[in-house]
């Protein structure tokens, strides 16, 4: 794999934690330095990056670096963990932004081939464009799951921008999405046209006061993404220095989704993105503790994407009206999910029956006859 265009770690950084006999992060991470070269990635679970790309901001570009949230980041313990961790270094800006995307798209593909997930720490949000484009070579469609307080969905005719790549990937070819959903948007900050866009694409939105009042209804949406994305601008102003909104989620409650999608089994790539440097020391020890959070959920994931484990799922038939909805548990984690039915006389997305992660709360709907509204929007995208 080559990747001579990623820049070491800050070496003063890295020499902070030279002595073997330190139990942190810093000293268990294997980084790319200027004396060691590049690590082995052989057996590496997650590789971090950092890409130095903001020039596409709305509101501007800016300076980026990363010492600052990688000291907070190498100075935590690691909880009780068997995970391989590997700091690649960062991704210059290219001549163009679009060298920036081809580095961040090549080395996204050529990590999730090798079974290593990129936890990429960005600069603006326009870099979800290349992360999901990486997927181009991957034979897959994709569900995407963004943190935001916004769609971006934008104007699709102008420039791509941090607020508008949404946009960018639904219209532009090859078509790998297959759900989008956004986790904690603020309808203020949100036009009704998009809102209403995101009703017709069948896409998934929660509102802010939805996951404040119930976090857990997000596990689900977080067990069926491939990639996540989370806008750091989404954390209140009084958790983050530079936060977007006075309004946001709280430190808890943004570790607890950071986590969510680390013991995902089919998450394969997750970016921190909208980062600046101007945090402070507390926005950089929080930006730490989620990617902490993040490689917690990694260890603890439990593989039950698996045909294997499938089988030992206990089902559930519900008979609603004309249909009959199919649940299936697990035995071992006690998670739920629904199938969505292969319909081959239709011009369908899906290749076979497909479980769409659920929760208890579903089936317990379901059998008081009400058809759970994931399961109803991924039928029709199927469908169209």
């Amino acid at each position: 794999m080559d990747l001579d265009f990623l820049s070491p770690v800050n070496s003063e950084l890295l020499a902070e934690y030279t002595d073997e006999n330190q139990q942190r992060l810093g000293a268990i991470i294997n980084a790319n330095s200027a004396i060691s070269g590049l690590p082995d990635l052989e057996g590496v679970d997650v590789a971090i990056v950092g890409v130095k790309e903001n020039r596409l901001r709305e509101t501007g570009e800016t300076v980026l670096h990363f010492d600052a949230v990688r000291r907070s980041l190498y100075s935590l313990y690691p909880g009780n963990w068997h995970l391989k961790i590997a700091d690649l270094g960062d991704i210059e800006k290219g001549d163009r932004v679009e060298d920036t995307y081809f580095a961040l798209q090549g080395l996204v593909a050529q990590l999730v081939k090798k079974d290593i997930i990129p936890v990429i720490l960005g600069g603006s949000q326009d870099l979800m464009y290349a992360q999901y484009r990486a997927y181009d070579t991957l034979d897959q469609m994709v569900n995407l799951v963004n943190i935001d307080h916004k769609f971006d969905l934008g104007d699709t005719e102008k420039p791509i921008s941090n607020h508008s790549y949404l946009g960018k990937i639904v219209v532009t070819e090859p078509y790998n999405l297959f759900n989008y959903s956004n986790i904690g948007y603020q309808t203020y900050f949100n036009s009704q046209d998009e809102i209403e866009l995101m009703e017709r694409l069948f896409f998934d939105a929660y509102r802010l006061g939805e996951i404040n009042a119930n976090p857990k209804l997000i596990e689900p949406v977080m067990r069926d993404a491939n990639m996540v994305g989370m806008d750091i601008g989404a954390v209140n102003a009084s958790a983050i220095k530079s936060g977007a909104s006075p309004n946001g989620f709280d430190g808890k409650e943004i570790c607890m989704l950071s986590r969510y999608a680390g013991i995902s089994d089919k998450v394969s790539s997750f970016g921190l993105f909208e980062y600046l440097p101007e945090i402070g020391e507390t926005g950089n020890m929080l930006v730490a503790q989620l990617l902490w959070y993040f490689f917690e959920g990694v260890n603890y994931r439990t593989n039950e994407n698996t045909i294997s484990a499938k089988k030992e799922f206990i089902k559930y038939q519900v008979p609603i009206d004309d249909e009959i909805l199919v649940f299936y548990k697990s035995p071992v984690s006690g998670r739920w999910w629904i199938e969505i039915p292969f319909l081959p006389q239709l011009n369908t997305k899906l290749k076979r029956d497909t479980l769409l992660p659920c929760s208890e709360e579903d089936y317990l709907e379901a059998c008081n006859q009400v058809i759970p509204e994931r399961w109803y929007k991924a039928k029709r995208k199927n469908e169209v």
